[in-house]
């Protein structure tokens, strides 16, 4: 009886090791399976895709083309949902179904306002596969200058800059509090929160906008920074004495179950 106790029991281990594992495994996009062995062009977009922040946060393929990325039978099938190429008229809308506060200041701006007339839209700026995160370095003279003068965009950027570099140091000083195994829950929400509103204000091209939105958000960043935004735990000692419990707890029943 004591020996299938301890079967059990090891069983159970091994059950809660195996579920982990295969919640950690990644999907298989067969999108990517296809692509990737193509020759030429057709594999192109793959290569280009893994470098984006797309590929950094699991936006696989059937986000922007639409389809099945599980079945390879209808991965490309409309009543699944494929799209295809969207159509570049298209293509704020189809961001905006996850950039929502980017694409309203968007389509409020002359770049807006300019769709389907040969104006720029998100993949302008960003890229289609390769795509980069919204940061002051899109705004420069080579590409700002393909369409008109730099001169207000590098406005923009100025009112921008003092902003950015907060955000920068707290997302610095994040790392460096996880990394000592402080808890940063909190902090992490309200950077995130902070660094999309400022990202889609700055799709207004509204420098005056700008400018006000930008000393809200630092006043904000400045509470933040001084009341400390972080929990008092830390993580990485409570979960070592969690574990530590464990193995004694499974290690006294074992040897209780042999004696």
């Amino acid at each position: 009886m004591r020996g299938w106790r301890i079967i059990l029991i090891l069983l159970a281990l091994h059950a809660l090791s195996s579920g982990a594992a295969r919640a950690a495994a990644p999907q298989v996009i067969v999108c990517i399976q296809c692509h990737v062995a193509q020759a030429g062009r057709l594999s192109q977009p793959v290569a280009l895709w893994r470098t984006s922040i797309h590929a950094e946060h699991g936006i696989t393929c059937n986000a922007c083309h639409g389809g099945d990325p599980m079945d390879a039978a209808n991965a490309m099938n409309p009543a699944r949902g494929f799209r295809g190429v969207p159509a570049p008229a298209a293509i704020p809308a189809l961001c905006g179904g996850c950039h929502m506060g980017v694409t309203r200041h968007y389509m409020n701006s002359a770049h807006g306002r300019a769709l389907g007339r040969g104006g720029p839209t998100c993949v302008t700026c960003h890229g289609s596969h390769a795509i980069v995160s919204a940061s002051l370095a899109l705004i420069n003279k080579k590409n700002c200058s393909t369409c008109h003068t730099f001169d207000k965009a590098l406005m923009i950027r100025k009112a921008m800059m003092k902003t950015d570099g907060m955000l920068k140091a707290i997302e610095k000083r994040i790392k460096v509090l996880k990394s000592q195994g402080i808890e940063t829950d909190s902090l992490e929400k309200k950077l995130f929160s902070l660094r999309n509103r400022f990202h889609a204000m700055f799709h207004s091209l509204d420098v005056a906008l700008i400018r006000q939105e930008s000393a809200h958000i630092q006043a904000e960043l400045e509470k933040s920074n001084g009341a400390g935004g972080v929990g008092t735990g830390y993580v990485v000692g409570v979960l070592a004495v969690g574990w530590a419990l464990l193995a004694a707890l499974l290690f006294s029943l074992i040897k209780k179950n042999i004696d």
